[in-house]
């Protein structure tokens, strides 16, 4: 199980690719993305412990310089964040949802993780910046206050970044709404 992840985004594709593996040298951490995402930006996701992943991070930031867009080092990253990422959560209780829009994925990822860990919520899934300008966003499921709490929570992290697009909370979302999301 995955405790702590890293993550710099970039402006350039080509300075992401050479960041990405100064940062894989730099310390004993794996790489879990390392893609191209839109629009023309670049993300590397390293897991390993927290101080490896600290190295590895700073190092990009240092090599990555005026392309670095973002970043973030998560010493306990909540277990349904990564599932949610890469599309594995399927919930059958959706009550409420809330929906969190960035303009970066690192700012998105952190603030999903702030949210679940706020409230008793789930994300239902994470969206990071593919084929949708740039932008990410999550949506989160849990009773009506617990989502509110949550999504207030995350909000505010990417909104001191000032990277928050919109916040929403739906108490009681449609029935194909929830099908078109699931």
């Amino acid at each position: 199980m995955i405790h702590a992840i890293g993550l710099v985004e970039f402006t350039s594709i080509a300075q992401g690719i050479e960041c990405a593996d100064i940062m894989a040298k730099t310390a004993d951490v794996n790489i879990l993305v390392a893609k191209t995402t839109c629009p023309g930006k670049y993300i590397v996701l390293v897991s390993g412990d927290v101080s490896a992943i600290q190295q590895s991070v700073n190092a990009g930031i240092e090599l990555g310089a005026e392309t670095v867009v973002d970043s973030f080092v998560i010493p306990n990253v909540h277990p349904s964040i990564l599932p949610a990422i890469s599309g594995a959560n399927t919930l059958k209780d959706i009550k409420a949802l809330g929906i969190i829009e960035t303009y970066s994925v690192a700012s998105l990822i952190e603030a999903a993780d702030a949210a679940v860990k706020a409230g008793e919520v789930e994300p239902l899934l994470i969206h990071l910046a593919f084929g949708i300008g740039g932008k990410s966003y999550t949506v989160l499921t849990g009773e009506v206050a617990s989502v509110k709490a949550a999504v207030e929570e995350g909000s505010a992290l990417a909104s001191a970044k000032g990277l928050l697009i919109r916040q929403v909370v739906i108490p009681r979302p449609a029935k194909q709404l929830i099908e078109s999301l699931v």
